[in-house]
Order: structure tokens, then sequence, then C-alpha cells
């Protein structure tokens, strides 16, 4: 203790903590559209990559060959080096918006800092590097590298580990069966992104080849999706395709407000060869914390927007089977979840002290309507409206589109 600090002191400085850290947790529910698929928009990419210079020449292809490419696709094992940039435009608030998305994603989980749904929620900002591995759909495993620290997750048969090296805690979950964990999957792999994407390919998009790429020294087709309708926040998808496998090499997603890419993720090294076996073993270290996940929590480790994993997917009906109404198609869809939260954002009662509500307003624009009154969060992909009847109108569409599905509701 300070020669000058006293136990009261102390004692003060810990309820202020603890009554930010309540505040933190209260703030994440009413922001949890926006960081839930903000945090999806990061994590579906985990396994592309980054583009080298030069355009190898390579035989004309169209783009339902090379769709047809990516299906045929079979690559079963593969290990290298991804790296993910992600730049949401979510606003600097000094550390506080990592306990929003952490708390989001989180959403009652078991508090563990191994947690995968909590941990990954790192990947919604910023750069990170990423080592990658799998061996079949029994045996997969991402490593984030951080400064003196690595986070690992492994799935190996019926089992899938979480580990923090930082804080020496494991995370444990058993499989359900067929490769599928109870609680927590490992992330996507560059196939399964194409193949959502893909499925968002229809009178309301338009795809071609655009020329050709050196994606981690390989060969690459560049697949390029753009919607067609207007009022979505989605550019353009460009998705670089291995000429030889046929496996997607590197996803970037960028705005229809132009400027940077919101996701640019990919292998900066990348092998098609069989992972040592050893790769995929995990013994909880000695001391380490190790926490089992709850029995019958059910959920992906990695999140994904609202019954479907990518914005222009027209699918209401998968949204319908998951409690949600959908507004609109194709780019244009939007989630309608009624929180029951009436009253709108917190008030200073509501969050036990403080003007959360005031807080969290000022990071948004209030809105009114038919519908009565809202705030709507943005980011350069996803906006939400969170109306004060306790209505969230959630999706990859403009201010406007969402204050006009919420008339039209």
């Amino acid at each position: 203790m300070a020669p000058n600090e006293t136990e009261d002191s102390t004692g003060a400085a810990q309820a202020d903590d603890e009554l930010r850290a309540e505040r933190r947790r209260k703030a994440a529910r009413y922001v949890v559209p926006v960081a839930v698929v903000g945090v999806a928009a990061a994590t579906i990419g985990l396994v592309p990559a980054l583009a080298d210079s030069g355009d190898p020449d390579l035989p004309k292809i169209t783009a339902q060959e090379l769709i047809n490419k990516i299906a045929k696709s079979d690559v079963q094992q593969l290990s290298g080096t991804v790296k993910i940039s992600t730049d949401l435009g979510l606003p600097d608030l000094g550390g506080l918006e990592s306990g929003l998305l952490s708390g989001a994603a989180q959403g009652g989980g078991d508090g563990s800092s191994a947690d995968p749904s909590a941990k990954l929620t790192e990947l919604a900002s910023g750069t990170h590097t990423l080592r990658v591995a799998a061996d079949g759909p029994e045996k997969q495993k991402v490593s984030l590298l951080e400064s003196g620290a690595e986070y690992s997750l492994i799935h190996n048969g019926t089992d899938v580990w979480g580990y923090d090296s930082k804080s020496n805690e494991v995370y444990h979950s058993t499989a359900a069966g067929s490769g599928k964990a109870d609680r927590h999957e490992t992330p996507a792999t560059p196939k399964d992104f194409a193949d959502e994407v893909l499925k968002s390919v229809d009178d309301t998009t338009s795809v071609k080849v655009d020329g050709t790429a050196q994606v981690a020294g390989r060969d690459a087709y560049r697949l390029v999706i753009k919607p067609k309708q207007s009022g979505t926040t989605v550019g353009a998808i460009s998705i670089a395709v291995d000429a030889r496998t046929g496996t997607p090499l590197k996803f970037t997603l960028t705005p229809s407000s132009g400027g940077a890419a919101v996701v640019d993720a990919g292998y900066t090294q990348v092998s098609f060869s069989e992972p040592a076996a050893s790769t995929f073993d995990f013994t909880p270290p000695k001391g380490a914390k190790v926490t089992e996940a709850q029995k019958g929590d059910k959920g992906d480790g990695i999140t994904r927007a609202p019954g479907r994993s990518t914005p222009g997917q027209s699918a209401p009906q998968e949204l319908g089977k998951n409690g949600f109404d959908v507004l609109g198609e194709g780019w244009n869809a939007i989630a309608v979840i009624d929180s029951g939260d009436k009253g709108g954002l917190p008030s200073g009662s509501a969050s036990g002290g403080g003007d959360l509500g005031g807080f969290l307003g000022s990071l948004g624009d209030p809105v009114s309507g038919k519908f009565g009154k809202g705030t709507v969060f943005s980011t350069r992909l996803i906006n939400a409206l969170i109306t004060d009847d306790g209505k969230v109108y959630v999706g990859a569409v403009d201010k406007a589109a969402l204050v006009k599905a919420a008339n039209a509701g």
C-alpha cells in the first residue's frame, strides 16, 4: 500500500471497480444486436487469406465454373498462418467496448477467460495473427497469438479445449456426436464460409470472376460478389479461390460507404499437407484452472448472425426457426427481435446508478416515426434500431431502412 493510501480509499476503489463492471454487464445486453453481428463479421473469416503482388496467367473460367470448383473442393488437411484485420468503425471507449463485446457474446457463459465465446471477441477489432490447422472434420486447431501469450482452441474427436496461457485457464466441453461439440465448435473453414456466402447468390446478387491473384504464394482466381439492391451497407465481397484445389484462400468485405475493408483476413502461409498428429493433442498444464462447460448449454463458440451466417443470405424461414421475424429479402433482410425491455435504453435506476441510458444514447442517433422513438447504433456493416417499446431491428442496411421497417412493423 502506498504511504498515503488508506484502507477506506482502497475499499472505495474496489467498490467503484465493481460498479463499473456491473454497468458494463448491464450495458452489454443492449448492444447485443451490434456486437453479435459485428463479431460474426470478424470470426466467419478466420481462415481466408492476404494476397501477394502479381496476377498469374490462368485459364479463363466463368463465375459458375468457379462456384462449381469451390463446391467440389474436398480439402480435409491444411495448416498455415492467418492475418485478420477488422474495422467495424466501433468507437474507442477506452476498453469498455471490449467488455461490452465480451459480455454480449458470452451471454451467461461459464466465466472462464478460456471460454471461446468470450475470447474470440477480440477479433472484432484491430489486427491479429492466427495459426490454423485441420485434419478432417474431427481435428481442428486455431491459436490466437498475442504479445507474450497465446490462446488456443482445439477440437480433437469428442473433446473441445480452450486454453489461455496468460491466465493459465482451460475450458473444456465434450462433443455431442458427428464431430460437433456440446457448446462450442471450431471456427469455420474458408470453404464453410464460401458456401454460406454463395447461398446469397440469387437475383439480388451480381457474381463475376474479376481477374487473378497470388495468395500466400499460390495462384488464385478472384470471385467478386456484389448486391444489386440499394440500401444495404455491403459494398462487395471478394473471395480468392485456389486455382488448383478450389479452396477459398482470401476473404475481403468492403462496405458500400467505401474506405478500408470491414474485414480483410487471410493466409500469409498455407500448406495442404497432413499436420502432425501431435498438433491436436492437449493436456491441461499443471496448476491450470479447468472449467467444464455447463450441461445443456447449447450454442456455438463462434458467434454468428441470428439464423444466417452472411449478410444477404435470403433465408427468412431460418430466422423464424430461431424465434426471429424477418422483413425484406436478400441483402435488405432485417431481423426483428422483441427484447422484452420496455422503455428503450436503461436509465440510472435500471443500471444501478449513473446515467447509463444517456451514455449509450450518446453512442447512437435518436430517431422517431410511426413506431414511436428509438436509438440507432451503427457500425460500418451492421446497424441496429432499438425502439422504446423494446423492439430491435438489425441488419446490414442503412438507418433509413431500419426506420422504414419499424414503421411498417
